[in-house]
């Protein structure tokens, strides 16, 4: 496995792999849900490349970029038992020449829903550094996690709308055995702060055990489950077409929430069928 830091660097070992090449973008602070996309990529591509860069640009002026864990040595490990060919930790000048992107991505209108209505001008900078990776790899196919899911989905369309080359494909949610899903930011939760986060996925699942007897019960019953745990603040709990558009009379759907516990703020979703 080689770790190279900068563009040049990275371009030498770029042009002598061959295809089909797979990236998998991250933040680093790896865990098993990274590793299940990495283990993806390895399955279907002959070269993995992985990048390990904590992107300024989509942190808010009052969120916890300098909080954000970096445990980079860590993260080799796990690409190395992974198969990863490449892994590539930038520092911000390489990724930012001016300090940071003078032309951006914007999301449209699903990047102003949910996480875009809470966290104003998040996607706009993850989309603008996913579409400087996928340029500057050029990768066939590309790996995201469905945690993330408004995130995949912006992937998805930025990738098809500018015509970027690669396919993305997303992976199935990574959760702890007590359903709790995988996240960075979960190093950050007391024993007693992981016991009221549990309540999200239980909202979850007990709504989409609720799928076939329709939108208003799975909306119905998750809200229960979430209102009967004193220790969340939730930002919200959205039944969504698997696009993010309209709820579908009959067909796939997203049941999707966000809340705080403690300090920490956590995501998660599960698909369902109506």
């Amino acid at each position: 496995m080689k770790v190279v830091r900068s563009r040049s660097e990275f371009a030498a070992v770029r042009a002598s792999l061959a295809g089909p090449v797979g990236l998998v973008p991250t933040m680093g602070a790896l865990h098993a849900g990274h590793a299940a996309l990495l283990h993806a990529a390895r399955a279907e591509c002959a070269a993995v490349i992985t990048t390990n860069f904590v992107n300024p640009m989509q942190f808010g002026p009052t969120e916890d970029l300098a909080r954000y864990p970096r445990t980079l040595d860590a993260d080799l490990a796990i690409c190395e038992a992974a198969g990863v060919d490449v892994v590539w930790a930038p520092a911000v000048e390489d990724v930012y020449p001016h300090g940071t992107a003078q032309v951006t991505v914007q999301p449209g209108p699903i990047g102003d829903l949910l996480e875009g209505e809470v966290r104003p001008g998040h996607f706009a900078g993850v989309l603008t550094v996913v579409a400087k990776f996928l340029n500057l790899v050029r990768p066939d196919r590309a790996y995201f996690g469905e945690k993330d899911y408004q995130q995949l989905t912006l992937i998805r369309l930025m990738a098809a709308d500018l015509d970027l080359g690669a396919e993305i494909v997303g992976v199935e949610t990574v959760r702890e055995p007590d359903g709790l899903a995988l996240s960075s930011r979960n190093v950050y939760l007391s024993a007693e702060d992981r016991r009221h986060a549990l309540a999200l996925s239980r909202a979850l699942f007990a709504g989409q055990a609720r799928a076939a007897d329709g939108a208003v019960s799975v909306i119905t019953i998750a809200t229960g489950v979430l209102a009967a745990e004193a220790g969340l603040a939730v930002d919200y709990l959205e039944l969504r077409g698997a696009d993010l558009g309209e709820i579908p009379e009959h067909g796939p759907a997203r049941l999707l929430v966000a809340a705080r516990v403690g300090t920490t703020r956590l995501i998660d979703n599960v698909g369902l069928v109506l």
